[in-house]
């Protein structure tokens, strides 16, 4: 066994980041076994330095992160500390200086992966982000290493514990957005800012990494359509569990039936309790793979907070030690199929509409007229009416996502619609 120890520096020492230091020192004795070889926590780059951290020495603090990954002494970087800027900039100079890198980054990764990469390559470095989709999940390797010969067709899956959360309670508990986001900002689950999560920007990246590693194609995060779950109603929650579904936001990744193109999105949609998502509660995640030959796959978890993707980090923290001693890297960017990302309006689902109308005779035809001028099937209609008014409720068979903006459209310039009060797709059918 080599008796030098792989040095490692860390970048960020926040929930995550001490988390994998005290891994690194009560652990240390099993990951020598496990690499081959003596890991050293060389330094940790913080910008408070004056934190009490428990478990780390004083004396391996510091502020300056860019003399840190620069030492060309160290072996592996690992950056926590999030966000595109000095992230970034870091990450590029320890490659620089001879070190792999070991990134919990979702943003960076989903908007400069294919530069990371390259950078990587370049140097003879390793990449690894594991924990940047669904914490302690192992979902990023299985797509890169163990389905690499198979063909992966469809990535769905609850990849933002917050919103689920959220969605479950307000689900469970008959509660509003607001009541069940306080609720989960109480709880630690919502950030005092929780726009990344809320607003789907979270989940969205997560998307971007995923498409781009199942379909060995670069889709970045601007490839990725995004709805959040700002505008789920109560009543949005009280009709799908009328028609058997809750209601989840999802993140959906899609290879063309002809295989030319795919797509990448994250919205809330309905799914029929029958499918295993919807059983998925609190700030749990969870994720459906179909390859042609594997058939489905499900990764569940904890896909969030420190321990959990502190795990993930440390998994990836072996792969590059390893790697390492061995003189070889692992897996880098797979994009040979450089398959176009198609739009939204391509992407074929069913919906469920929403409308409050005029309570006359005559409405429900106008509606049902202007569905089939547009060429949206209806399935299934249900209505409510009181004092001269009345709920439209249309659930549609499947129709491209650019025919079901027309009708829309079309349908809010009818006299006797009064609004369309919300549209949500329908999916795991």
């Amino acid at each position: 066994m080599r008796t030098r120890p792989l040095k490692v520096a860390l970048l960020g020492c926040g929930v995550v980041g001490s988390e994998v230091a005290r891994i690194m020192t009560t652990h240390a004795a099993d990951l020598t076994a496990r690499i081959g070889a003596p890991v050293e926590l060389a330094g940790v780059a913080v910008r408070r330095p004056n934190r009490v951290r428990e478990g780390v020495p004083a004396e391996l603090v510091t502020t300056d992160a860019t003399a840190l990954v620069k030492r060309g002494d160290i072996d592996v970087v690992v950056e926590v500390i999030g966000g595109i800027e000095p992230a970034r900039t870091l990450i590029t100079t320890a490659f620089e200086h001879g070190a792999s890198v070991v990134s919990a980054n979702k943003a960076l990764v989903a908007q400069d992966g294919a530069a990371l990469h390259a950078a990587a390559q370049e140097r003879g470095a390793d990449l690894y982000y594991e924990a940047a989709v669904a914490g302690a999940i192992p979902l990023v390797r299985p797509l890169r290493e163990s389905l690499a010969g198979d063909t992966v067709n469809r990535v769905l899956g609850i990849v933002n514990g917050t919103t689920n959360f959220i969605l479950d309670r307000m689900d469970t508990s008959g509660a509003g957005y607001s009541e069940a986001l306080d609720e989960a900002t109480a709880l630690g689950y919502a950030e005092a800012d929780p726009t990344a999560d809320v607003e789907g920007f979270d989940a969205a990246a997560k998307a971007a990494i995923l498409a781009g590693i199942a379909f060995h194609t670069r889709v970045t995060l601007d490839d990725v359509h995004r709805e959040g779950i700002t505008e789920v109603t109560a009543a949005d929650i009280a009709s799908a569990k009328r028609m058997g579904c809750t209601v989840k936001l999802l993140a959906i990744c899609e290879r063309a039936a002809d295989g030319r193109s795919v797509t990448a999105r994250v919205h809330p949609a309905m799914i029929p309790l029958s499918h295993p998502l919807a059983s998925v509660r609190e700030a749990y995640n969870a994720v459906f793979v179909e390859a042609e030959a594997a058939g489905r796959l499900m990764f569940y978890g904890p896909g969030a907070g420190g321990s959990p993707t502190a795990s993930a980090v440390l998994g990836d923290l072996v792969a590059a030690c390893r790697n390492k001693l061995a003189g070889t890297t692992g897996p880098g960017e797979s994009a040979y199929t450089r398959l176009p990302v198609s739009p939204m309006g391509d992407v074929i689902t069913r919906y469920h509409i929403s409308l409050d109308v005029a309570d006359k005779p005559g409405v429900l035809a106008q509606v049902a007229t202007v569905f089939a001028e547009h060429g949206v099937s209806i399935d299934t209609v249900r209505q409510q009416g009181k004092d001269g008014e009345a709920s439209l409720v249309v659930v549609t068979h499947r129709a491209s996502d650019a025919a079901l903006t027309a009708t829309v459209e079309a349908l809010r310039r009818l006299d006797t619609v009064r609004d369309v009060a919300s549209i949500m797709r329908v999916e795991g059918e």
